[in-house]
């Protein structure tokens, strides 16, 4: 089999590029077309005009966009050309909705959607240790399977179309959490006047060692935020998660409506760019 991808932002290009290392890549497609055209793989890849041209050659599409908009978008751009048993699998972070209209539009065109989001940083889509959840058919997981393998290490049938992206929401309101209680914590520390390398070492090797402490700690006391997981981003899908929430549920999620205001603080000072471990200007900047 053969992949596409489109979007080659900062996960979608690592994905590409895996790809083509493993000798699966037939094209690509961005709409910065410069992103495309400098792209570090193969000579043969074709960097397609549109999401049309992708799909006339590809088996698997790997979609990596931003928002719900941008996702039915690149579904009906590639609609017209889309081969027969077709596989697209969207990494991006959408609604569990959004997912299942997907999903309905490319079965009238016999082509199958999976929901798999994706959970690990720039740093997994890097390296191909990506927690990949996957909502759809379980029979054309397994077909991509092989090819999905070269972009993520964990790859989970989740259930039904949505069920990807309703395990993603689990995720970020997880991510909320711990960036809260480490940038909380770190600034802290700070505050104490401690020495946070010694902190963070320490602190690392016990029982609060966690993922983003130890790729984020250092770089945040430094004060460094470069992305990362866009700031932004995180407020986006953290949207998400409220209206999942308010669609099914009654009571209320403190962590996620905690996290929105600080990030929209942080957004009108221009911080949205940043990565998320910017939540400790804001932590730090209370202690004075």
């Amino acid at each position: 089999m053969k992949a596409g991808v489109i979007g080659l932002g900062a996960m979608g290009a690592h994905m590409a590029v895996n790809l083509d290392r493993a000798g699966l890549l037939a094209a690509i497609w961005n709409r910065t077309a410069q992103t495309a055209a400098t792209l570090p793989v193969g000579a043969d890849v074709l960097r397609a005009g549109s999401p049309r041209e992708v799909a006339a050659v590809a088996d698997v599409i790997i979609t990596c966009v931003s928002r719900d908009a941008d996702v039915l978008e690149m579904v009906d751009a590639m609609t017209p050309a889309i081969r027969p048993d077709a596989i697209v699998c969207d990494t991006s972070t959408v609604s569990a909705a959004t997912a299942r209209e997907a999903a309905r539009r490319l079965a009238a065109r016999a082509a199958h959607f999976l929901d798999c989001p994706v959970s690990g940083g720039v740093e997994g889509a890097r390296d191909a240790t990506l927690a990949m959840m996957v909502g759809g058919d379980e029979a054309a997981l397994e077909l991509a399977r092989p090819l999905l393998s070269k972009v993520a290490a964990k790859i989970v049938h989740m259930g039904p179309s949505g069920s990807g992206q309703a395990t993603k929401a689990v995720n970020q309101i997880m991510v909320a959490g711990i960036n809260h209680a480490v940038t909380e914590a770190l600034a802290f520390g700070a505050a104490m006047g401690l020495d946070m390398e010694k902190v963070i070492a320490v602190v690392g090797s016990g029982a609060a060692a966690n993922w983003f402490l130890d790729k984020r700690g250092r770089t945040m006391v430094a004060g460094t935020y470069a992305p990362g997981f866009k700031l932004a981003l995180h407020h986006k899908d953290l949207t998400i998660v409220r209206d999942m929430a308010r669609e099914r549920l009654n009571g209320p999620l403190t962590v996620v409506d905690a996290t929105l205001a600080d990030y929209e603080r942080l957004m009108s000072e221009g911080r949205g760019e940043e990565d998320i471990s910017a939540l400790y200007r804001l932590k730090r900047s209370q202690y004075g």
